[in-house]
């Protein structure tokens, strides 16, 4: 391989990919090996690549790749969700581009134009994901309106009616007047809108003096007295037209003369009752508040239970329709504006405030959701929520992390009725047919319920029946996502679907914990008595280094792509996974990227480093202690990747194999077994053993870095400095190694040579010394380290002249503490006592705060009862080092006082 400068990351990613796919390195059928399932979360097929799906997937192919590289059958199955709302407005607006009109088409004309824009933009997603090096077995790519996942949502729906579960009704929905349909409460984004908060007068219907006769506005008396009118604040004057009644406390003393009383509705002069409950919250506004059932879900609940008449003046669209009497067809917006004026006029608007709350707005079409009244179908959740909440609270299903667990039992004991219906029709069709005289049959196809129909009534033909016009909500179907995707809705004992199911891992975002991971739970337990995954790994919701989530609209979410582009996949895996702990949100900057990039180059050196060495078979081998401790480091830092992956701390995983890279492999362990430059020479002479040793730990090295660096460790491991490979001897399955024997007395030892090599460069930095200048170091040994062992380390890494073993401390000397043990550099250059004196307090300062934490812990009760032996251990050693440094400083400061 010729080596470039750099690493050019664009070459590697395009080659190895293909070479991946070429040789099916991503695809699994069952075999004799133990399964490892993920299942995407399916991107919406209208969707391209965000930072969102970055994380996400960055950690997915982590993942699956580890579990490749561990011998299991790793399969991850990619797929998009038609994402029925947003879907159908994009059709709609490619439509309205080419002058045609949705209402102009019949359901299948209209359809036909989903297909077609679902296959040219479609897919554009799952080949982003593909640049990121996402590892999915793409043979098995599934769409949710694939035939086979349609027939298996529309299983599900006749399987829950007849079990009772699923039903018909008017209840109020979240209404989307811009998509024309209901939404799921996840579809509704709330966001703190500025508003007016108007007062409006309501006359006290007794106060006025003729009733038949003072039907016109001008004629009520809006004298400030609260005996001839109550005062109501609201958001929504142009509701007031839908009211049923005004609403009290029974408690609250300033309205007890009203008790029984009725009020006329301004504008319109409809008499309505004054009722009691204590719902209203008495200090908040006038303390009276207007119910309008048809348009708010609490004001609806208050209306069934005092059974006040539900009033709706609103159309689909929103606008004003003739039961509200005045204003038809205008929109709810513009209405609120001309009412207001209205009610000025007639002297029912006592004031006006600026007000702040919270709005729902469709997520899809960012319309202002409309509370509404509407015949639609719905889920039956209590019966369903219980087993579905054992899973998790028993630990069959792990949330990761577990402080979501009580998120999830909030929801699921709190649930209620789902609503499945969605006004569209791109979507799975709601398997209900109509007969003439108004009932219904739910069968799988029209013919089944013909059947069904016929026996209510032997004369029905076919054609006597309708299917239900709407669609079933698209988590309704991605609720199946992990069975169906095996085909174990339609087929549930297929060989498949035994072989992956329960899947291993899923990964996802925590605003969906309800709307589709509880949903799976149910949907598993209910066709399998099964769960559909063992954990559920929650990511955090991705924010720029301000804290504020990333979005277009915002402008602060860079390009995906861009960022690959710029830094190498591998920079961008890196920089995501540096930053994201499990259920934290990730504050990202392009900084980590860099970072990443940045570590991509420095293996990328210590590549080229090893490639410009040369055996010399005349060389003893002079490296056995280096060698010896990389190796114990190597296994101890597996061990601690390992802990990390077991408890899903994929960052600190990460930030493991960094620093054993980094700082181990690079900083240490080639410094000590490089060769010594020679000029003139290309290619630096070592010996065979430390060559093979440090090619066996490099090559070790590219497997666990594998999994977050896909495409650098792939080039890598197929240069000729790792010998000749087969074809499909590749590092996306090479095996990981396995943990080996760490020797802890040669992993804390080299510790104390690191600090004396850092100690000694800090001295030639505070006193502007030639790192060329080689120095002699005196050493006092107060701990059982034998330095003669190390002096071949301590020497070339630090240039060091000669080292000498004492037995007294060297006057006049640069001293230093490493351990517990003391060293001294003489140099030609007198100490300065003072400037020694404070550098030695301030070290002294510090331990003293270190000892008093270390003590404060052993001294705490909980802490003693509970930690373990040897974490109990670890801090008794801390505080014994702490205070053998600090008699040793204290006899230094005593010396120089001298």
């Amino acid at each position: 391989m010729d080596i470039a400068k750099t690493y050019l990351p664009k070459q590697a990613e395009d080659k190895w990919y293909s070479y991946w796919l070429k040789h099916n390195f991503f695809r699994s059928v069952p075999d004799e090996r133990e399964p490892y399932t993920i299942v995407i979360p399916p991107p919406n097929v209208t969707g391209v690549l965000h930072m969102g799906h970055m994380l996400n997937n960055t950690i997915q192919d982590v993942l699956i790749r580890r579990a490749r590289m561990k011998g299991k059958n790793a399969c991850w199955v990619p797929g998009t969700d038609h994402a029925s709302i947003a879907t159908e407005a994009k059709v709609v607006t490619m439509l309205k581009e080419r002058g045609i009109n949705k209402k102009d088409l019949t359901r299948d004309e209209f359809l036909k134009y989903a297909w077609e824009w679902k296959e040219k933009y479609g897919g554009i997603i799952l080949e982003q994901l593909k640049k990121l090096g996402a590892s999915c077995d793409w043979e098995r790519t599934k769409f949710t309106m694939d035939e086979d996942m349609s027939e298996a949502v529309i299983d599900y729906f006749v399987h829950l009616h007849k079990q009772g579960l699923i039903y018909r009704g008017v209840r109020m929905v979240n209404w989307d007047p811009q998509g024309k349909t209901a939404v799921s409460d996840e579809e509704v984004i709330r966001k703190e809108v500025n508003q007016k908060l108007y007062y409006i007068k309501y006359p006290v219907s007794e106060e006025l003096k003729d009733k038949s006769e003072k039907s016109e506005l001008s004629t009520f008396n809006f004298e400030p007295s609260t005996q001839n009118f109550v005062t109501v604040a609201t958001t929504r004057p142009e509701t007031i037209m839908a009211d049923a009644a005004i609403c009290v406390n029974p408690n609250d003393e300033r309205y007890l003369h009203l008790h029984g009383r009725k009020v006329y509705i301004p504008l319109i002069n409809r008499e309505i009752p004054i009722i009691l409950d204590e719902y209203v919250t008495m200090d908040f506004g006038t303390g009276c508040l207007k119910v309008t059932p048809a348009h708010d879900l609490n004001d609806y609940e208050l209306g069934q239970k005092h059974k006040l008449p539900i009033i709706d003046i609103l159309n689909d669209d929103a606008t004003l329709n003739e039961k509200a009497q005045i204003l038809v067809g205008e929109d709810r917006f513009v209405a609120r504006k001309k009412i207001a004026v209205l009610l000025e006029e007639a002297g029912a608007l006592a004031k006006t405030e600026d007000y702040t709350s919270q709005i729902g707005f469709s997520e899809r079409t960012n319309a202002v959701i409309e509370p509404k009244l509407s015949m639609q179908w719905f889920c039956k959740m209590k019966e369903l929520a219980k087993p579905a909440l054992e899973y998790v609270l028993d630990g069959e299903v792990k949330l990761i992390p577990e402080k979501f667990v009580n998120t999830y039992r909030h929801w699921m004991e709190n649930v209620r009725d789902w609503n499945i219906s969605r006004q569209l029709w791109w979507g799975q069709q709601i398997p209900a047919y109509y007969l003439p005289n108004g009932e219904f049959v739910v069968a799988k196809t029209k013919e089944e319920a013909l059947v069904q129909a016929q026996a209510i009534d032997p004369k029905l033909s076919i054609d006597d029946l309708t299917q239900d016009e709407d669609v079933l909500d698209t988590w309704f179907s991605s609720g199946l996502w992990p069975i169906s995707v095996f085909d174990g809705v339609r087929n549930p004992d297929n060989a498949e679907i035994n072989y992956y199911y329960p899947t291993n891992d899923l990964v996802t975002a925590p605003e969906i914990l309800f709307f589709w991971v509880a949903r799976m739970i149910i949907a598993g337990h209910e066709l399998r008595k099964q769960k559909p995954f063992n954990n559920v790994y929650l990511t955090g919701i991705v924010r720029d280094k301000l804290g504020r989530k990333m979005s277009k609209s915002l402008g602060n979410s860079p390009d995906p792509l861009d960022l690959i582009d710029k830094y190498g996949a591998d920079g961008v895996r890196v920089g995501m996974l540096l930053c994201s702990p499990a259920g934290n949100d990730l504050m990202f900057d392009e900084k980590y990227c860099k970072q990443g990039s940045g570590f991509a180059n420095k293996i990328w050196n210590a590549f080229k480093l090893i490639k410009g060495w040369q055996v010399d078979t005349n060389l003893k081998p002079g490296n056995e202690v280096a060698i010896a401790w990389f190796e114990s480091r190597f296994n101890q830092a597996l061990t601690d990747i390992e802990d990390d992956f077991a408890q899903y701390r994929l960052s600190e995983a990460l930030m493991a194999t960094y620093k054993l890279v980094w700082d181990d492999f690079c900083a240490w362990y080639l410094e000590m077994v490089k060769p010594v430059y020679q000029q003139g020479v290309e290619k630096q002479s070592i010996d065979k053993t430390t060559y093979e040793a440090t090619i066996a730990f490099f090559e070790n090295i590219l497997k666990v870095l594998h999994p977050f660096m896909p495409f650098l460790t792939e080039e890598l491991w197929h240069d000729e400095l790792f010998g000749e490979r087969e074809e499909l001897d590749c590092c996306i399955v090479a095996q990981l190694p396995n943990n080996g024997q760490i020797n802890t007395r040669l992993n804390a030892e080299i510790e104390v040579v690191q600090q004396v090599v850092e100690k000694i460069r800090n001295v030639r930095d505070t006193k502007q010394l030639s790192p060329k200048e080689a120095l002699p170091l005196a050493v006092k040994a107060n701990s059982a380290i034998d330095y003669n062992k190390y002096q071949p380390i301590i020497k070339q890494l630090g240039n060091i002249s000669e080292l000498t073993l004492v037995t007294e401390a060297v006057n006049g000397a640069n001293s230093f503490i490493a351990g517990t043990d003391e060293f001294y550099i003489t140099l030609d250059i007198a100490v300065d006592a003072v400037a020694e004196s404070a550098r030695l307090e301030k070290e002294k300062e510090y331990l003293l705060g270190f000892l008093k934490s270390v003590n404060a812990k052993l001294g705490n009760e909980r802490f003693m009862a509970n930690a373990k032996p040897e974490i109990i251990e670890i801090e008794n050693r801390k505080k014994a080092d702490a205070e053998a440094k600090l008699r040793i400083l204290e006899d230094n400061l005593a010396a120089l006082a001298n």
